[in-house]
């Protein structure tokens, strides 16, 4: 018996969900003004510097590679709302004034924007002026000795905010460093499911030299000849329900490794590279949207869109 593709499609949906799996189905249909006009795009000319697809056909955004104006008038009607983190414990509190002011300038300007802080210090989060339909709520958290621990419980914070808050509330997340100041657009081009950040420091490298967490006993384990890129811990972001399973799924398999006595060599950033070599991100962020700002910028990247700031650790980690 020969089945249509959507019949086909529908029974596959039942098994799935007779046997307990769970589904994810991603509407990709992007509506545009019937009014609007932009240039016109080409599929023959455009950056040749630069890869801006990855193997398995998910978008890879640097400058060039996309229309704002376009963009934003498709999202612009479905009144999303993008909620933030960003953890300032301890010493780091210091850069949350940047952070925050600057974001009022780049980042998702005309959306809203509800920003999530996670201090130890809540009496010192700056008071910024932020624009209509933006907001910021201070979440208290304890304090560390070790900054190991501090960027170890992001997963757990974030999973646990995603749950008892933001559920119906938000539809998508981004969880960003502190130490990082915007200097140009982060926006709508940056939507997708599940969304990752090449590492500045590692994405003209052969694989060989990430550092990944190599030791197998890890559940954070990337071996020889595996993982496509390096992705930085300190942006990444998608739909509410994606980043909740990231942080669920590394959250669990840090304390397991803990239990048994081990800390993977970056901490939730080697988990979170482990989940997505598996999990493959929906839309890849070029460094353009995490560089740092000791790097000269390298010819390929037009512009900077957030960069790490220059600091001392020793002086804002408490342990070294």
């Amino acid at each position: 018996m020969q089945l249509s593709n959507g019949k086909t499609l529908t029974l596959i949906l039942l098994s799935a969900l007779l046997l307990g799996s769970e589904v994810h189905i991603e509407s990709h249909h992007l509506v545009a003004p019937d009014s609007l006009q932009y240039k016109q795009p080409s599929i023959v000319s455009g950056r040749t510097d630069v890869v801006a697809v990855t193997p398995w056909l998910a978008p890879v955004v640097w400058e060039g590679t996309f229309n704002p104006v376009l963009l934003d008038s498709i999202y612009k009607p479905q009144n999303i709302s993008i909620a933030v983190t960003v953890f300032a414990v301890g010493k780091y509190v210091m850069f949350l004034k940047d952070f925050l002011e600057t974001a009022e300038q780049h980042f998702f300007i005309g959306f809203n924007v509800h920003v999530y802080v996670f201090t130890d210090q809540p009496t010192k989060v700056p008071q910024v002026k932020m624009a209509a339909g933006r907001q910021l709520t201070v979440c208290s958290v304890p304090s560390s000795k070790r900054w190991q621990e501090i960027s170890a419980r992001r997963m757990e914070l974030i999973q646990t905010l995603i749950e008892e808050k933001l559920q119906n509330r938000n539809d998508f997340i981004f969880c960003l460093d502190v130490d990082s100041k915007f200097h140009g657009r982060w926006g709508t081009e940056s939507l997708s499911g599940l969304v990752a950040v090449i590492h500045p420091g590692y994405y003209r490298d052969d694989r060989s030299r990430f550092p990944y967490e190599r030791r197998p006993e890890s559940r954070a384990y990337v071996g020889p000849g595996q993982g496509d890129f390096y992705y930085c811990g300190g942006a990444f972001g998608g739909l509410l329900q994606e980043v909740h399973q990231l942080a669920k799924t590394c959250r669990s398999n840090f304390e397991a490794d803990a239990k048994e006595g081990i800390e993977a060599a970056w901490q939730e950033e080697s988990h979170l590279n482990r989940y997505m070599w598996i999990n493959k991100p929906s839309k890849v962020l070029s460094p353009e949207y995490l560089w740092q700002d000791f790097k000269p910028r390298n010819p390929e990247v037009y512009i900077v869109r957030f960069s790490g700031v220059v600091k001392n650790y020793a002086e804002i980690r408490p342990n070294v």
